[in-house]
């Protein structure tokens, strides 16, 4: 789905109140290689929008496995969520903050700083081969057999090399249950890109069927700078097949005849509204990315003749209009059926 969303808080980079969001979801499935589906899909995206690994970082974690880790430390079922709290806000607040943001709720201070040890440690490609050496918990093990799996299967993907463990990523929202991922720009300039995971508990909670998900959602806005920021967004521009335009004042309606046809044709035209000289007309056909200008005048009225202008290279030549928008359909149809 791609609906229009609004967030009431306050305006600020990379989160405006109004923006559209790209949601992608999988429901029913629970085995592991949907979640290398939906991470690939995500980094999909990004090859599409030209932004390679070298642009743009998936960051994975696995709530289940950072739950596991920090109760081998010491951490209560009741001070979970706490800490999870604490290690969401990992390179946002300082770690002095982090340690008293965990001790004022009653978590040990030595617990504390073995906990961000902890996550600050199995960031990056060895993460795993870490978090095996912290425990011998069987449940731990069993998740980092199931992360062996789901690098395998990003790899079968081709998007492996986008990939990084990071276990600071929890994700804010509590009803995450496996899997959890953030794409972040490479250098740290913005915030998320998109974020999401596994939620296999919510659509029961919410009254509906006991059913295993998963999703993530990516909104325009960070996505649309880091592409400026990167020179890889698109104009936006519609592309213009034709300019037609009337040399003189009195070849408006010709010109107009002439355009019509050209879109019967299924080309994109534009023409003058109002009279306008011919410089003017040029300026405008450059202006709105026109490949071609197409002149009309008398010779329009006596032969069916235009003259035709490449905006590209300069060079003009004098057709009838039923074969300029026969070559046009030729082209356009050989261009559909290239492979």
């Amino acid at each position: 789905s791609l609906p229009q969303l609004f967030r009431y808080e306050r305006q600020q980079k990379g989160r405006l109140r109004e923006h559209f969001q790209l949601n992608v979801d999988i429901f029913g499935e629970a085995d592991v290689a949907a979640d290398a589906e939906l991470l690939a899909v995500a980094c999909g995206i990004m090859r599409a929008c030209g932004l390679g690994p070298e642009d743009v970082r998936a960051r994975v974690s696995d709530r289940r496995l950072l739950t596991a880790l920090v109760k081998a430390l010491g951490v209560t079922d009741v001070q979970v969520p706490l800490v999870f709290a604490a290690v969401d806000k990992v390179g946002r607040d300082t770690y002095d903050a982090l340690v008293r943001r965990m001790t004022e709720g009653g978590v040990d201070k030595d617990v504390a700083e073995e906990v961000l040890t902890l996550v600050e440690g199995t960031r990056g490609m060895k993460g795993l081969d870490f978090a095996r050496t912290l425990t011998g918990d069987a449940a731990v093990q069993a998740i980092v057999d199931n992360f062996d799996e789901y690098f395998e299967l990003l790899e079968a993907h081709g998007v492996r090399e986008y990939v990084e463990l990071d276990l600071t990523i929890v994700r804010g929202l509590a009803y995450y249950t496996g899997i959890v991922f953030e794409l972040f720009d490479a250098t740290g300039e913005f915030r998320a890109i998109c974020g999401g995971g596994r939620y296999d508990t919510l659509l029961q909670s919410l009254g509906g069927v006991d059913m295993p998900a998963l999703g993530f959602g990516m909104g325009d806005v960070v996505l649309s700078e880091l592409l400026k920021a990167r020179g890889k967004m698109p104009s936006g521009a519609p592309e213009i097949d034709y300019w037609v335009a009337p040399r003189e004042d009195e070849d408006r309606l010709d010109a107009l005849r002439v355009a019509t046809r050209l879109r019967a044709a299924g080309a994109r035209v534009e023409s003058p509204l109002k009279d306008q000289a011919l410089a003017k007309q040029l300026k405008a056909a450059n202006a709105v990315g026109a490949r071609d200008v197409v002149f009309v005048g008398k010779s329009f009225g006596t032969n069916d003749e235009v003259e035709i202008k490449s905006l590209a290279d300069g060079s003009q030549e004098v057709m009838r209009v039923d074969d300029l928008a026969l070559r046009f359909r030729d082209r356009h149809r050989s261009a559909n059926d290239r492979p």
